[in-house]
């Protein structure tokens, strides 16, 4: 028992080990991505999750950019100064500082933070046992008005490089949000900082917040 103790617990603190390694070692990352929201559950409902698919890329330490494209269009884009959010259907943008909302998302976890002490200015990290191939640290927000409760992150060893393959969102209103990474490439070549450039599209209304 003791033995099978100290396994899992090296293997637990192995998975802060790997998203160390994920943070530091990824500079920029591009992946397919899908998407489950799944509401929170009230009595006698059956649970229904909202399924999206889309691309997903970064390059540390301030841009990233979301492409939903089925079943809607949309694109959240973070260029450095402005974080974007075009939501074709309504033919709108949404304009805010990036400095003032990225803090404490999901988004830092992932494009944006250099390493584990800069995550954990905003968040309290947890190793947990390793579950369904992958290695699992979960990341709790250390502000109480947090639009967040907790975020799980999955990660996988390829090679020499930490992979991310899936993030799970709990929000502050019990909704569950998972994404799960495909063909995810580590450091591509041809991904630069003009791919984070966003132009609202003509004729659409921009707000800004």
């Amino acid at each position: 028992m003791l033995v099978a103790a100290l396994c899992a617990h090296s293997a637990m603190a192995g998975s802060l080990d790997t998203l160390e390694s994920f943070l530091k070692a990824t500079k920029s990352g591009r992946a397919d991505f899908t998407q489950v929201v799944t509401p929170p559950v009230k009595a006698g409902q059956a649970v229904r999750g909202k399924t999206s698919t889309g691309t997903f890329a970064f390059v540390r330490p301030l841009r990233f950019r979301f492409d939903y494209q089925k079943p809607f269009p949309m694109v959240i884009v973070a260029d450095g100064q402005t974080l974007w959010l075009y939501d074709a259907d309504l033919a709108q943008v949404t304009a805010r500082k990036q400095a003032q909302t990225l803090s404490s998302t999901p988004a830092a976890l992932v494009a944006t933070a250099a390493d584990l002490g800069t995550l954990q200015k905003e968040f309290t990290l947890h190793a947990e046992a390793d579950a369904e191939g992958l290695q699992w640290v979960q990341a709790t927000p250390k502000a109480r008005d947090s639009a967040l409760q907790s975020v799980r992150l999955g990660l996988r060893l390829e090679g020499t490089f930490a992979i991310l393959a899936k993030l799970e969102i709990l929000d502050a209103l019990g909704q569950r949000s998972v994404l799960s990474f495909d063909r995810f490439e580590v450091n591509p070549v041809n991904l630069g900082a003009a791919q984070f450039n966003f132009v609202p599209p003509h004729g659409v209304d921009v707000v800004r917040p």
